[in-house]
């Protein structure tokens, strides 16, 4: 399940906005039609999530998660009696997705919402963190009762579950961000870009720089700022050839998640995975996934350029 998640997450992560990623990289290529990023990465996302869900259930199910806590629905009405409402349950997930998404959409070109308060307002709160804080006070709604048991026990315990979690994800992501410091993922950039290798160069490029440093979005800005004057000598300067650029740096950003990526010890550590097992799960299906997106990109690029 937690590999299925994650590739599914990862697929729209790197190719659909209103995830920055993506975003980021069409206003660098100077694409300014958005719906078509949208509408294509749709369509080129499907094939990367059905690889990824096809792996976890083929591949990933054979392995054991340190997490075996299986309780059944009567036992858990058992133990906690009354559950929460549907809308209760779902709002502290919900809830920031939604304000995250607005304050996205908020930046599109055209400025959907305009300049004054709507603007400003689904900015601040859709900024990550705002809107994680405010799927926090949703949470506080699931205590059964406001007192010392659920604010200092319940409480204490989520914060000594989670310390691990973040400390970990933290030190992946600061290696990642020193690999980026220390410009490798500029040189491979500059070194690959010499090739002609069509719409197979973004990926090549964006692959190679996550890879290297391990932030997809980091990939995504990086190859789409090395590509944009390479366009014109590949021939990709139409909108839907730019369009498919995008696609195919979102397919190299996605190849491969490992240990200098956060998102690998979000997964491992959240899913209870060792690391040996991450490599064999999460790593291989993010290159599984690159290797089926780029190709779909590829025949898209045969039928529409």
């Amino acid at each position: 399940m937690s590999i299925a998640l994650s590739t599914g997450l990862y697929a729209t992560h790197v190719l659909v906005p209103p995830t920055p990623g993506p975003i980021a990289a069409a206003s660098n290529l100077k694409l300014d039609n958005l719906l078509l990023v949208i509408l294509v990465g749709l369509v080129v996302a499907i094939p990367a999530a059905i690889a990824g869900n096809i792996f976890a259930n083929k591949v990933a199910s054979k392995y054991q998660s340190s997490i075996d806590e299986e309780i059944s629905y009567e036992e858990v009405i058992k133990k906690y009696g009354t559950l929460p409402s549907t809308w209760k349950s779902f709002a502290p997930i919900v809830v920031p997705i939604i304000l995250m998404a607005f304050g996205s959409i908020a930046k599109f070109p055209g400025d959907p919402f305009g300049k004054g308060f709507l603007y400003k307002l689904f900015v601040f709160l859709g900024t990550p963190v705002n809107a994680l804080l405010i799927g926090m006070f949703f949470a506080f709604t699931l205590l059964p009762h406001l007192d010392s048991e659920t604010l200092n026990s319940w409480i204490a315990q989520a914060m000594k579950d989670s310390a691990i979690i973040l400390i970990i994800t933290a030190a992946g992501g600061s290696l990642g961000n020193v690999i980026k410091e220390i410009k490798v993922g500029d040189y491979l950039g500059q070194t690959l870009s010499g090739l002609n290798l069509g719409i197979f160069l973004p990926f090549i490029i964006a692959a190679a720089i996550k890879t290297a440093q391990g932030s997809s979005t980091v990939s995504l800005l990086t190859t789409s700022a090395l590509m944009l004057p390479l366009l014109p000598s590949l021939g990709l300067t139409s909108d839907i050839a730019k369009t498919l650029v995008v696609m195919a740096i979102g397919a190299g950003a996605m190849t491969v998640s490992h240990a200098n990526d956060s998102y690998f010890w979000v997964v491992s550590q959240f899913g209870g995975i060792d690391v040996k097992t991450a490599y064999k799960t999460q790593t291989v299906a993010t290159l599984i996934m690159g290797i089926v997106t780029i190709i779909t990109v590829f025949i898209l690029s045969i039928i529409l350029i």
